[in-house]
């Protein structure tokens, strides 16, 4: 079940909102958490199986480890690290590494083709968390069992994100409150979510699976450059309305998650790109993986060895492929080189080229993040600089690709991946009193979401990219 589904806007969503409203307050985690599992059983009904028994293995460490001191507690932390990885491992990488032993050794093992569960990264990390905060004494231990099944099967974020911290939201669980404001905010927040889903990333990402479709002799420059610039925009509202979204369900319910996003587009070098994007990605790595290696604390080459292992496990974290490890070491390697000061972007007097130098980094590697196969991605982004060579009948695909709509959906993109509308909303509230911002507001809500109704009933496109991971 997607956010954007008739199914879910108008069933599940009204039905588990005003039953979380009547209902006493002792029952409605319970309520949540049933319904939690029914939306990811709408879709997994069998790997439903899976996440209840991350939830119950995750708790049962949880307990064994509060009830030890030092060193046993670490080493069921250990365990329990071990266990979550080896999940995640035999769904996610069994067939990948089948694949490539297959390959590199020549030999004919049988590839066991094991589905992947929806959202099992997401999901894996968050339970991680849960214990290792445990084991920081970060957070108290949660003794009843259904409120741990809540942290890590909560709707809103379950699919996709934010990754929420055990430690960040624990005493939300039990105490949290359900006010007209913050409901109000959340819906607001759902509706440009949705809008950024089914509005831009659809017509974007139609753009892009064009492209990208393509034989490769089919490829130049003009084309790639629009199909990369399509998907770092597909990709980017696709991801960052789905935080909102998950956000806004989660006021709607009594929860704050953290931002996820802060205009990643204008960063000016990549450490400040990777504060902006997937920012609760970020935070777990650092705090779950960069620090206990040792952080920045045993010397230069040390820490260059720490952040290049971070981004190395960030793009296989994203999946198992070629394309997605040569993604993170890519990225990871400009992180080194900027940690280093080989390259210095982040300069006062120089933002525009800052930002030239982040955007053009940044889509290199989502071409090759998109790619089918490495060896697509590499051709696809040495046509981003060479591909002067042009097939018969390229002008009637551009023109195709390139349509009003499509033109007019681009420049919203442009606006909207910047503060540019937040700053004037802003500077509005110092003109205008706080009661006719609040109508304005409400107007462009209601205006936005009759929008998506009118794309929604008219669209079969629609994806989400994230569900791959």
């Amino acid at each position: 079940m997607v956010f954007s589904s008739t199914v879910f806007l108008f069933i599940f969503l009204p039905l588990v909102f005003f039953l979380n409203l009547i209902l006493p307050v002792k029952y409605r985690n319970g309520l949540l958490l049933v319904f939690s599992l029914f939306f990811y059983a709408w879709g997994e009904p069998v790997f439903v199986l899976v996440m209840l028994f991350s939830i119950c293995m995750n708790y049962a460490f949880a307990v064994k480890l509060s009830k030890h001191t030092q060193p046993i507690r670490k080493r069921w932390l250990i365990a329990s690290v071990i266990a979550n990885l080896l999940l995640l491992f035999v769904f996610k990488y069994t067939n990948f590494f089948v694949e490539n032993i297959n390959a590199f050794f020549d030999l004919s093992i049988d590839v066991p083709q094991i589905p992947l569960p929806i959202g099992i990264s997401f999901f894996t990390f968050q339970a991680m968390s849960y214990v290792i905060d445990i084991y920081r004494e970060t957070a108290k231990p949660e003794h009843n069992l259904f409120n741990t099944a809540l942290y890590i099967s909560f709707f809103p974020q379950l699919i996709a994100g934010p990754i929420v911290k055990y430690d960040d939201i624990y005493q939300q669980i039990e105490n949290r409150q359900i006010n007209p404001e913050g409901v109000k905010e959340g819906i607001r927040r759902f509706i440009v979510g949705l809008g950024k889903k089914l509005i831009i990333a659809n017509i974007t990402g139609e753009i892009a699976d064009t492209v990208f479709a393509l034989e490769l002799h089919q490829l130049n420059i003009v084309l790639t450059w629009v199909g990369a610039i399509a998907y770092c925009i597909q990709i980017y509202f696709d991801f960052s309305g789905y935080s909102d979204m998950a956000i806004g369900l989660g006021k709607m319910f009594g929860f704050d998650f953290k931002e996820n996003f802060n205009y990643p587009y204008i960063a000016t070098s990549i450490n400040d790109f990777w504060k902006r994007w997937h920012i609760s990605l970020t935070v777990w790595f650092r705090e779950y993986l960069y620090i206990p290696l040792g952080g920045n604390r045993k010397g230069k080459n040390r820490t260059y060895l720490n952040i290049f292992i971070v981004y190395l496990c960030t793009g296989f974290w994203h999946g198992a492929e070629w394309t997605f490890l040569a993604w993170g070491i890519f990225h990871g390697i400009f992180m080194v080189l900027e940690r280093a000061k080989i390259i210095h972007p982040d300069h006062a007097k120089a933002k525009f080229i800052s930002r030239i130098y982040v955007l053009t980094v940044v889509l290199v590697g989502f071409t090759l993040f998109r790619a089918e196969t490495f060896t697509q991605g590499m051709h696809m982004i040495g046509t981003l600089f060479t591909g002067f060579q042009f097939d018969p009948g390229w002008q009637t695909l551009l023109m195709d690709l390139v349509n009003p709509l499509s033109v007019l959906v681009l420049f919203t993109s442009f606006i909207a991946a910047t503060p540019i509308l937040r700053n004037w909303a802003d500077g509005l509230k110092n003109h205008v009193s706080s009661l006719k911002v609040e109508g304005l507001q409400d107007i462009a809500s209601v205006a936005l979401f009759l929008l998506c109704l009118m794309v929604i009933s008219t669209e079969t496109y629609n994806p989400f990219i994230y569900f791959r991971f």
